[in-house]
């Protein structure tokens, strides 16, 4: 049985940071694609940062390039992803998530996701 479970979420000012930190279980995180999500009500789920399974490459949305850093760390089979310089628009539940596959993407076409965790910035 796979399961994600998220944790670091909360509620920050504009400017600050936070560390968001998922553990797998049921699952070796250095086998598959590895990322995070946000949603907004009524809106999609959108991807925020991947990283692939075999060379670690990194991969980030324009919006959060600078500023958001994915990295994983397979002793502990977790994967992190620290937020700095948040805006307004940073605001959302995030999820992370993952994928049975070597072949990444951005979209939410994962296997795994975890309940969330929600960042609030104002």
């Amino acid at each position: 049985h796979v399961q994600l479970v998220e944790s670091g979420g909360g509620s920050v000012q504009p400017g600050g940071s936070l560390r968001l930190s998922c553990v797998a279980s049921g699952y070796t995180i250095r086998s598959g694609c590895l990322g995070w999500f946000r949603q907004t009500p009524g809106k999609e789920r959108e991807g925020v940062a991947y990283i692939t399974p075999a060379d670690g490459m990194l991969y980030y949305v324009d919006s959060v390039k600078g500023r958001f850093t994915i990295s994983r760390d397979n002793a502990k089979n977790t994967l992190d992803l620290q937020m700095v310089s948040l805006k307004p628009e940073d605001t959302a539940m995030y999820y992370c998530a993952a994928r049975a596959s070597r072949a990444c993407t951005i979209l939410p076409e994962y296997d795994y996701w975890g309940q969330g965790t929600q960042v609030t910035v104002s």
